[in-house]
């Protein structure tokens, strides 16, 4: 065993499904193998020097500006040789006075998960956490709300499609006590922003659910340890040509969204009965292309799921293009290469294992993806989870400390979080169950019964935090909901997703109905907010891309749109129709 391995019981076998390969909405195959790859492509771009990796100097012509702020100096050395603590003690105004410490606040720092929000609050961050599986604590969620508190009404903490809590308010003195925090808590925002290993993904009911396949907790906790080297820094892995997620599937709902991670494992059994994962490679969106993952063709069993990890990122790191970051994804090195040669590479770096061929996938086909919100029994006998609706996930701190206590109270002291920006309270006595949906949190606020249209509205940080965002998402989100829902009655959820700008935080191109925010022409001919329809996308087993169904809608003319839409694709009624008839 390697001294990442891992030794788990194998679960129970499972009806077999296979992966779907898709790319932009339209079914693909795996990119062929090239007639030839030239062996001078295959050798490594990037170096070991001091501890660090730097891109070799006959690769950097024609470089990304962010490849050249890294050049310069790397970002890591920020957190692993104190740099933070003497940029914490500067003024703005001396940091603004050097390009080399503006790069440091503008592009640096997101090496340690702050974001600063140069354009709509300068000299304010937003610092994103790791939280492996989506799982916090009572203690974590405490010392978060106690950081935004601080801020007043420039802080607040928003749940992420990642599973992951992102705080915000946070200024640059501030920082180096925050960190101190983090770690007394168990927390690092390390490694979290820009070429990264983002929060790793995994099933939000791991070990409480009835029908899980596997727990995916001790694997994504793994794979946040190795990625960070336990939160002390992994600069190996820290210089990638661009972002990078990762999932571990554990529920045949497939909550983690496998299809749209650039590497997801998925439980199988290899044909000696053992359990490991079948690897899907590939999957993301960006502001010009969007792709779903693609089968590897390869099975690792569950010792070796950090080695293939790092065998892939190392792969990825050596080999991957650094030029116009819209080309950088790992995808577009799979494509140049070919899948097997792409495969082959990974092998190369599996320190002298072979990488068996897939095997058949424990995840049922066949699976109507499940509800977690409300209450439903766990597998421990006695015990329930309370699945919650927190409104495209925007908290206060004020409600952290609540649903902190809610958990000591009722449950284990434990929240997990949901990549539809959900919360979840596990391990509530069914003794106590009356009382804790007595709770005014859950009354007035965080509902554990939220509308059809509501519980699966998913919306990205928008411009009021946001440089980048084109509109305002999430108060847009809410309001548009509540008024579509007074004209139309749905008889099941429509996955409706917001994102402000092309980057598409909020993932629209997985939502039944997405929105992507655009500049628009009102009918005087006026620029005004707008939005980018896309419909049909599809998760689970038979994930499918949303399409482009209506560009630069005005925001202001959109209700009756989406009303239209609700009736004719998804069999909503008209509510005036719907009271005539009773």
């Amino acid at each position: 065993m390697s001294s990442f391995a891992v030794r788990f019981l194998a679960p129970p076998c499972c009806p077999t499904s296979r992966s779907k390969t898709l790319l932009c909405a339209t079914p693909t195959a795996a990119p062929a193998a090239p007639e030839a790859v030239e062996a001078s492509r295959l050798e490594p771009r990037v170096e070991e020097r001091d501890g660090y990796w730097v891109l070799k100097e006959e690769h950097r012509g024609g470089i990304s500006p962010q490849e050249k702020v890294k050049l310069e100096k790397d970002p890591m050395k920020l957190f692993m040789e104190g740099g933070i603590e003497d940029l914490a003690k500067m003024s703005l105004e001396e940091i603004e006075s050097s390009k080399h410490t503006k790069d440091d606040i503008d592009v640096r720092l997101k090496w340690l998960g702050l974001f600063h929000r140069r354009k709509h609050h300068y000299g304010r961050f937003m610092m994103r956490l790791k939280l492996p599986n989506g799982v916090t604590t009572s203690a974590q969620t405490r010392y978060l709300a106690s950081v935004i508190r601080k801020y007043g009404k420039d802080g607040c903490a928003d749940v992420t499609t990642r599973q992951n809590w992102q705080i915000r308010g946070v200024v640059l003195p501030d920082v180096p006590e925050i960190l101190k925090g983090l770690a007394d808590v168990g927390l690092t925002s390390l490694q979290s922003g820009m070429d990264n290993v983002r929060n790793p993904v995994g099933n939000p009911l791991a070990g409480i659910d009835p029908d899980e396949i596997v727990d995916t907790r001790p694997y994504n906790n793994l794979l946040s340890q190795f990625i960070t080297a336990n939160s002390l820094g992994n600069p190996a892995m820290s210089n990638l040509p661009r972002k990078w997620n990762v999932c571990v599937v554990g529920s045949h709902d497939l909550f983690e969204h496998p299809h749209i991670n650039d590497l997801a494992y998925m439980p199988a059994n290899n044909k000696d009965g053992r359990f490991g994962f079948n690897l899907l490679v590939g999957g993301f969106f960006s502001a010009k292309r969007c792709a779903e993952a693609i089968p590897l063709d390869a099975w690792v069993s569950a010792d070796d799921v950090i080695p293939v990890c790092k065998a892939i990122l190392e792969t990825y790191r050596d080999l991957g293009f650094r030029g116009n970051r819209q080309k950088t994804r790992m995808m577009w090195l799979i494509d140049e290469l070919g899948i097997e040669v792409f495969r082959s590479e990974v092998e190369k770096r599996m320190a002298g294992k072979q990488l068996e061929r897939a095997q058949e996938d424990l995840v049922k086909k066949q699976w109507e993806r499940r509800d977690y919100l409300g209450v439903h029994p766990q597998k421990q006998e006695g015990l329930s989870y309370v699945g919650i609706h927190i409104p495209v996930g925007r908290i206060q701190a004020d409600e952290m400390d609540e649903l902190a206590h809610l958990a000591d109270e009722y449950g284990s002291g434990e929240l997990r979080l949901t990549v539809e920006q959900n919360i979840i309270i596990p391990n509530v006595d069914n003794s106590k169950l009356e009382a804790l949906l007595k709770e005014a949190l859950l009354k007035d606020r965080f509902s554990p019964e939220p509308s059809l249209l509501m519980k699966t509205l998913v919306a990205c940080t928008g411009n009021q935090f946001c440089g980048q965002a084109i509109i305002e998402t999430k108060e847009r989100a809410l309001k548009v909901t509540e008024e579509v829902e007074r004209q139309v009655a749905v008889t099941r959820p429509v996955r409706m997703h917001w994102t402000g700008c092309p980057n598409t935080c909020g993932q629209v191109q997985v939502a039944d109905i997405g929105f992507m925010g655009c500049m628009a022409r009102d009918e005087n001919g006026k620029a005004t907010e707008g939005v980018d329809i896309f419909l049909g996308g599809r998760i689970g087993s038979d994930s499918h891309l949303a399409e482009l169904y209506q560009k630069g809608v005005p925001c202001k003319n959109l209700v009756p749109i989406v009303v239209d839409i609700l009736v004719k694709h998804f069999g909503a009624v008209q509510r005036n129709r719907e009271e005539g008839e009773d």
